[in-house]
């Protein structure tokens, strides 16, 4: 099929089962592109300590004495080895090395090692941490391992422009004040890029989200909240609330406007964040390729400090888009086998309203030739 039939042609099945392409990802895309590590308020204190995968590599998140987050490649300069072996935690003072005890202050840089009074010579400040450019925003700390990163605000905020129309959009949610009222980890045995676009369309939608479409009945149409610049899926007339029942949820964030009330909002930040908006709360996913056929996903949802702080119950709330991505990463699981099948060794097709989708993927190759 080509365009002129009015369909789309897709990525070839290889894309998504090819263990050469999978590291050709993760060399130029996510060791190349901001990556969203860790939600900062998760590292509260000096020591506070997180270890991610971004493409190859183990990144270290922590908290330092100055209040600030830093990041590094999680290797000791000695003879490279895993630095944290743990996913997070605290230590008091420094980092230390449990191989041959180098120790590393919050900063990076080394402090102490055996033996290492008896080389006076040695200039400490050459064999501190690797870091890793790292800047907060919406409430997460973004790492980009490249040298030269690309710009944030074109990387990055470019892609909320893009989605909303401008940044103040999303910026009156107050994503940096709020807190995590529910995290799921979800191990979806499908690549990444499946996740990425199913996400991206609501062709879908009818067929397997019986919960979302009671609650946002434009979907049962097939357009995505993304299909328009600074559109938001209005909620059904007799629904109060983004809830598994349509009942009420919480009050309004502060700052939400009243455009904005009522009403979804969904945003890809490429290459691995969604970002849905509702009037009481915010839904935010990272993913973590790990191989072809497995992607972990860590989802937040967002409430205001004082719904948390208090206890109140979120589980209606979160029921419902815990069910919308059960239900959506058990058909990217569906899919995957068939990605190594021959009828889809050319690839598939697109419908017009997933012309987005075609977008992403022209975008994808692009990265491959950079």
């Amino acid at each position: 099929m080509t365009r002129s039939s009015g369909l789309i042609p897709t990525l070839g099945g290889g894309y998504y089962t090819d263990p050469a392409i999978f590291a050709a990802e993760q060399e130029k895309i996510f060791e190349r592109r901001w990556f969203c590590a860790v939600r900062a308020a998760d590292l509260p204190s000096a020591g506070d300590f997180r270890t991610v995968r971004i493409g190859r590599e183990s990144v270290l998140v922590s908290r330092g004495r100055d209040g600030g987050l830093r990041a590094f490649l999680n290797v000791c300069r000695h003879r490279g080895a895993r630095l944290c072996t743990e996913e997070s935690g605290t230590v008091k003072r420094a980092f230390q090395c449990p191989y041959h005890a180098w120790t590393y202050g919050l900063d990076g840089k080394l402090i102490a090692a055996p033996n290492l009074a008896n080389l006076p010579g040695i200039d400490r400040s050459e064999y501190g941490l690797h870091a890793v450019h790292l800047r907060e925003w919406l409430g997460y700390a973004w790492a980009c391992l490249a040298t030269d990163p690309p710009s944030f605000e074109a990387d990055v905020e470019g892609a909320v422009q893009e989605r909303l129309g401008d940044l103040e959009s999303i910026e009156r949610y107050g994503l940096g004040k709020l807190s995590v009222g529910r995290r799921i980890t979800y191990d979806v045995k499908a690549n990444w890029k499946l996740i990425v676009e199913n996400f991206m369309e609501c062709y879908h939608c009818a067929t397997i989200h019986p919960e979302l479409t009671e609650v946002l009945p434009e979907f049962t149409d097939g357009y995505a909240a993304q299909y328009y610049v600074g559109h938001g899926a209005e909620f059904g007339q007799d629904v109060d609330g983004f809830t598994i029942d349509g009942g009420p949820g919480f009050d309004r964030l502060d700052g939400v406007a009243n455009e904005q009330d009522r009403r979804y909002y969904a945003i890809t930040i490429r290459p691995q964040v969604f970002v849905n908006l509702v009037p009481d709360h915010v839904i935010f996913h990272r993913m973590y390729p790990l191989a072809p056929d497995r992607t972990v996903v860590e989802c937040d949802w967002l409430y205001s400090e004082e719904v948390v702080a208090s206890g109140r119950d979120v589980s209606r709330s979160v029921e419902l888009f815990h069910r919308v991505n059960e239900q959506d990463f058990d058909a990217c699981e569906r899919c995957q086998p068939a990605m190594a099948s021959r009828a889809y060794r050319g690839g598939g097709v697109l419908m017009p309203s997933e012309h987005h989708i075609g977008e992403f993927h022209s975008w994808l190759l692009t990265q491959f030739r950079k």
